[in-house]
């Protein structure tokens, strides 16, 4: 029975959890490339951006070849900016859209 509850506690604290949503960049030293996405899970677009380069099923052909000539190593994930947690649920996706407008301009970069 004592298991039962705390399964139930961390169901509940995993439903509860905020995940950061905002922009981050996709960076190649080698070769000074960038490129800029949005995303409702910032933990979860590294993550998946590593999976789908790793093995080579990116949908941008420009970051997946970049990727293969110059490997995992060369790259770098960066979170720039966080949207607050107050941003109400039915602006978020307006506010992504901006705010990685902002950015790709910003640093003249290729969206994601």
């Amino acid at each position: 029975m004592g298991s039962n509850i705390d399964r139930k506690e961390i169901i509940r604290e995993y439903k509860a959890r905020v995940t950061p949503r905002g922009i981050f960049a996709m960076r190649c030293p080698a070769t000074g490339e960038v490129w800029v996405g949005a995303s409702m899970n910032l933990d979860g677009a590294r993550n998946g951006l590593w999976f789908f380069l790793g093995g080579g099923n990116y949908k941008d052909t420009a970051l997946q070849a970049a990727w293969n000539a110059h490997g995992e190593q060369a790259f770098q994930y960066e979170v720039l900016e966080k949207l607050d947690d107050d941003v109400a649920a039915r602006r978020v996706s307006d506010v992504l859209k901006e705010r990685k407008s902002h950015w790709l301009g910003q640093l003249r970069a290729r969206p994601l």
